[in-house]
């Protein structure tokens, strides 16, 4: 019986992950443009020098930050999801509900990718808004896994709507923030997937 051992990272991948996870954290925070490489080795806790170990450009780690924010924030969003649909809601309504939860207008770092940088993605290098559009189409995609009946090709809009009904509560900020996401929540959801009548 051969007894396989898990690899241990080595101290250059973890310092890696944790470049990676800062950058993730920060671009959705501040946009693409408004960290620099210096300000991301620091609050990883390393040396602006090391920096070229780790990535061969700025748009190298950009990409990678893309992709693991991507990936962090669609986790965090299926596991919500389906831990409301096991309570007996919808996927589609647990998906509004959830993408439009009051927590997502203070804490821009954790959310959406695609709502964090909409404004931004025009401007992005090629590499790395090829990476942005992957992160778009994903979002696109699980929005339509979850409309209910045939809705699938309405899944772009559903989706714009969602992003957009974001982004302007975030403007709004506060109590009026948080009132319009209860309206778009409440609109979506009564668009899209209409109470069958008795």
């Amino acid at each position: 019986m051969t007894i396989i051992m898990p690899s241990i990272p080595s101290r250059k991948q973890v310092s890696h992950e944790r470049i990676v996870d800062v950058a993730s954290r920060a671009i959705r925070r501040a946009g693409v443009r408004g960290v620099g490489v210096a300000d991301m080795m620091k609050a990883a806790g390393l040396t602006h020098g090391g920096f070229y170990a780790h990535f061969e450009s700025r748009d190298a780690l950009v990409a990678e930050a893309l992709q693991r924010a991507w990936r962090d924030s669609s986790t965090v969003l299926e596991d919500a999801v389906g831990s409301r649909v096991s309570r007996g809601e919808s996927r589609f309504s647990a998906l509004v509900h959830t993408y439009l939860r009051d927590s997502h207008l203070e804490h821009v770092e954790d959310g959406c990718l695609v709502a964090a940088l909409a404004s931004e993605m025009h401007r992005l290098e090629p590499p790395v808004r090829d990476e942005a559009r992957r992160g778009v189409a994903a979002l696109v995609d699980l929005v339509g896994s979850a409309l209910p009946g045939d809705n699938r090709a309405q899944a772009e809009c559903v989706a714009a709507a969602l992003v957009g009904a974001l982004q302007l509560a975030r403007v709004l900020g506060g109590k009026a923030g948080r009132d319009a996401l209860a309206r778009a929540r409440e609109q979506i959801v009564a668009t899209f997937e209409p109470v069958s009548p008795r």
